[in-house]
């Protein structure tokens, strides 16, 4: 196979920006944010939005300032491409529905998966990932996660 691709998750990204009460893991996923510089990083929609509403969840408002500008500024580094991945054009519309519906490529409907407690968060990076796969040839594409449900569909 060719060059590796990870989408990165929630809870990744989470520990990256150091979000209070989000960032238990966050040496070791610094360290494998070194680890994985041979790999093409991308940032799912998904992500961005349940780590926005992570922080727009932080009590103390200053916090949510704080982190709020950190997320901020990290999003402008993608704009501008000085971030360690990029972002993945989604369109939201009958195909992702569809998609989304029959599992995200998972072999397993999107009533069971919430049976399963796999979350529609994760459901969406499962399709936004499969979306890519159907796109991009010659790539090994994988998720980088620390949710033990998610990891499993990785």
């Amino acid at each position: 196979m060719g060059r590796r691709v990870e989408f990165v998750d929630t809870s990744v990204l989470c520990n990256l920006l150091d979000v209070p009460g989000k960032n238990q893991d966050r040496k070791n996923v610094l360290r494998a944010l070194e680890e994985k510089r041979a790999c093409d990083l991308i940032l799912p929609v998904t992500a961005v939005i349940e780590t926005g509403n992570h922080i727009a969840q932080l009590s103390d408002g200053r916090l949510r300032r704080q982190y709020a500008d950190k997320l901020s500024k990290l999003l402008e580094l993608v704009i501008i491409g000085e971030a360690p991945w990029v972002l993945h054009t989604v369109e939201w519309g009958e195909s992702f529905l569809r998609s989304l519906l029959s599992g995200a490529g998972t072999g397993t409907p999107f009533s069971d998966h919430v049976m399963a407690k796999l979350g529609l968060g994760d459901l969406c990076i499962l399709a936004e990932r499969e979306l890519y796969r159907s796109r991009v040839t010659g790539v090994e594409v994988g998720i980088w996660t620390l949710d033990g449900q998610l990891s499993s569909h990785s």
